[in-house]
């Protein structure tokens, strides 16, 4: 093997450690924000919905290493916006998630809401589609990032889902959000999402298409032609 494959080696060897040991932490804090609040580990729709979640989440991983280590960086590594008005929106997304995310375990433990076995399923096989949503958003757009920034070389992507709205990911997103407090057994969490969850998308849809079109070649073209953001023939 020539020597300079070595350090490009070591390279890959390096983010794919810090990515699994990122997505690890996630897990471990959903865990903890689920399963203190319940104060019980026996919350079944926990259980379901982590599991629902890191077994397509492990090949997801495994194949983007293969394919596009870099899209993998970009949206697990990259986290803080550099724009104030995007950090700004960031942070009221984070405020709002985490509240969302922290009632669920409180409803189980006093027994606030009562959702049926197949109403708990069903959320889950959304959350699925969410999540699978946004994972072929990722093949499509390579220049897919956490954050609202642009790249020197990217270019406009219109194919696949793009062709329908214009923040397919967000639409992904969306579904995965509104559908996780069901799927965790919380009525109460529900209510905040699915008021608060379209509000800060919006928001940042916005924001992010102000950037776009000023920074991104052929983005307000884009634009003209696609005409929906985020939900076909509603926005």
């Amino acid at each position: 093997m020539d020597s300079n494959d070595r350090p490009v080696k070591k390279t890959r060897t390096e983010l794919v450690v810090k990515i699994f040991f990122r997505v690890l932490l996630i897990f471990i804090f959903m865990g903890l924000l689920f399963f203190l609040p319940a104060g019980t580990l026996q919350y079944w729709e926990t259980w379901a919905y982590i599991v629902t979640l890191i077994i397509p989440a492990f090949f997801v991983i495994m194949y983007f290493i293969r394919k596009d280590p870099d899209l993998l960086e970009n949206r697990i590594l990259k986290r803080r916006e550099k724009e104030k008005e995007h950090k700004s929106i960031q942070n009221i997304f984070s405020f709002v998630f985490l509240i969302g995310l922290l009632i669920p375990g409180f409803d189980h433990r006093f027994h606030w809401s009562d959702v049926p076995f197949f109403i708990v399923l069903i959320s889950d096989l959304f959350v699925l589609f969410g999540y699978l949503m946004i994972v072929s958003v990722m093949k499509e757009n390579s220049y897919a990032s956490a954050i609202i920034e642009t790249n020197k070389d990217q270019k406009v992507i219109e194919t696949g889902p793009y062709k329908i709205v214009r923040h397919p990911m967000y639409t992904g997103g969306l579904i995965f959000l509104i559908f996780t407090p069901v799927a965790l057994g919380s009525y109460w969490a529900f209510i905040l999402f699915l008021i608060f969850t379209p509000i800060v998308l919006v928001l940042r849809i916005i924001g992010e298409e102000k950037y776009l079109i000023t920074n991104l070649k052929g983005y307000k073209e884009y634009c003209q032609k696609t005409k929906y953001r985020l939900i076909p023939l509603i926005w």
